[in-house]
């Protein structure tokens, strides 16, 4: 897997990841990545220069920023060890129903890694998974939030109630979010970009939560839904 990007490698070096090597263009001169250069070879990461070119091929999106890391696939928390970790707390878990656009993902783990969240579940099948894209897109926050794959998600949403979470599906038709107690044990569920939350999902939510809407369109980006679902709960639970 690449990491790309000045912010994505920087945040790579802050955590336990295996760093194969650096990719850098041989005319970077600003500071910023000298530094990243300077702690990956501090942490024994071989670092190799190239010119632009030859990062242009390397990259998937040209948005490179003179820095590719090369690491390996992406190791997904166990999701057991965040379930056992659940029951002990009053935390704040998302649980994604259907996204598959990897934009929206990456854009959700850099949303749930700022706001603090304890953790991000999805379906390991039909859904976007952590890939160079995502990865890019998070800004490097996917390096450290714990994310984790289940094979059902309404069967991961009862073993969170069993553990006495509540469960609220963001989506429009419910009651205003704003009004709506996201404190305690809670677990926010975001439907996919075209079809929202399933409806066997639905039926395992214990209430519908909405935005409200002012303009002539009734939806939000799923990134976006999960940014102001997420903050909302956070606002809530610190007493904002």
């Amino acid at each position: 897997m690449k990491v790309e990007g000045k912010n994505a490698v920087r945040e790579l070096l802050k955590t336990e990841t295996k760093i194969e090597k650096i990719l850098a263009e041989n005319s970077l001169r600003d500071g910023e990545s000298r530094a990243i250069l300077a702690e990956a070879r501090a942490q024994g990461v071989r670092v190799q220069f190239a010119d632009k070119g030859a990062l242009d091929r390397e990259s998937e999106t040209r948005r490179h920023q003179g820095l590719i890391a090369y690491v390996p696939d992406y190791k997904y928390a166990d999701a057991d060890e965040l379930l056992a970790a659940a029951e002990n707390k009053d935390g704040l878990y998302v649980v994604l129903d259907g996204v598959t656009d990897p934009h929206n993902l990456g854009s959700i783990i850099r949303v749930c890694e700022c706001a603090g969240v304890d953790g991000l579940f999805f379906a390991d099948r039909r859904a976007a998974n952590v890939t160079d894209t995502v990865m890019r897109v998070s800004e490097g926050a996917a390096n450290h939030l714990k994310i984790a794959r289940v094979g059902n998600v309404n069967t991961l949403l009862d073993e969170l109630k069993d553990k006495g979470y509540w469960i609220t599906g963001a989506e429009l038709g419910g009651e205003n979010i704003y009004k709506a107690d996201l404190r305690g044990k809670c677990v926010l569920v975001i439907g996919g970009e075209d079809t929202g939350i399933k409806r066997l999902t639905k039926e395992k939510c214990d209430r519908i939560a909405e935005i409200p809407m002012f303009g002539k369109v009734n939806s939000l980006n799923a990134s976006v839904a999960c940014g102001v679902a997420v903050f909302e709960a956070v606002r809530q639970r610190k007493g904002f």
